[in-house]
């Protein structure tokens, strides 16, 4: 089975924007570099006192407020800036470390009044503030968007999925076989380790930010289940890029 590298992805602050990388160099056992690097903790959250991953509940999401689905960002290393556009909002342009509070001031009207409300910004140090408490990267297949797409009669934008790391060239679903396989990048090889559990975030038009298209009832009367796309960690370092072939080793 082999496959390509299409297009990378990282979102800076956890549900809080999407951006296009030309490539990225992955580590062994960490992230893909900046991806979820923040999160927006909650008035209701329940943090550790030092700074460290914690499960998604605790943060502002598109599950919970829909039009955060439409926010775009561009993270720029090296200023430490983030720029973030939505179609509702003028666009911001921030520093997370001294800036926090004029960030929450431009998100609170994108969060429903009966939701609780952002309160703070958070790190959880020198890894992404993922779903899954191991560091992990997420692996998604154009075929699957596409098959689903067709399935519910629309065009779906791979934006719901907030993936990382999408490939073309596999049948669809057939992501879903490779728990346990290794995956080959140029240098860089990743371990699949588990699919990914979907909630009510993919139902939402990330153009827009509005509710359109039940993904996840498609999902179980297409699949028995709503996963879409598959977790891997990063076993051997190295730059990727679009265009890479996808090798699945033993």
């Amino acid at each position: 089975m082999t496959g390509r590298l299409a297009r990378i992805y990282r979102h800076p602050i956890k549900a809080h924007g999407r951006e296009q990388l030309a490539s990225v160099a992955l580590s062994a056992g960490a992230c893909l570099p900046w991806d979820r690097h923040w999160a927006v903790a909650h008035e209701a959250a329940h943090l550790p006192a030092a700074p460290g991953w914690a499960p998604c509940m605790n943060f502002c999401r598109g599950a919970k407020a829909p039009l955060l689905m439409a926010i775009e960002a561009a993270f720029d290393p090296a200023t430490g800036q983030i720029t973030l556009t939505h179609p509702d909002r003028p666009a911001l342009t921030f520093a997370p470390a001294t800036e926090a509070a004029a960030f929450l001031d431009w998100v609170q009207p994108l969060v429903p009044v009966d939701r609780a409300r952002p309160a703070r910004l958070v790190s959880a140090g020198d890894r992404g503030m993922t779903d899954t408490a191991e560091p992990t990267i997420s692996i998604l297949s154009l075929a699957s968007n596409a098959a689903l797409g067709a399935a519910m009669g629309m065009d779906l934008s791979i934006h719901r999925w907030r993936g990382n790391l999408w490939v073309d060239g596999l049948e669809p679903w057939a992501e879903e076989t490779l728990i346990g396989r290794r995956l080959k990048l140029g240098d860089a090889v990743l371990r699949v380790v588990d699919t990914i559990g979907r909630c009510r975030a993919t139902t939402v038009n990330p153009a827009t930010g509005r509710i359109e298209g039940d993904t996840l009832a498609a999902l179980r009367a297409l699949r028995g289940t709503e996963n879409f796309g598959i977790f891997a960690v990063v076993e051997t370092g190295g730059t990727i890029e679009p265009g890479l072939s996808l090798e699945v080793l033993a």
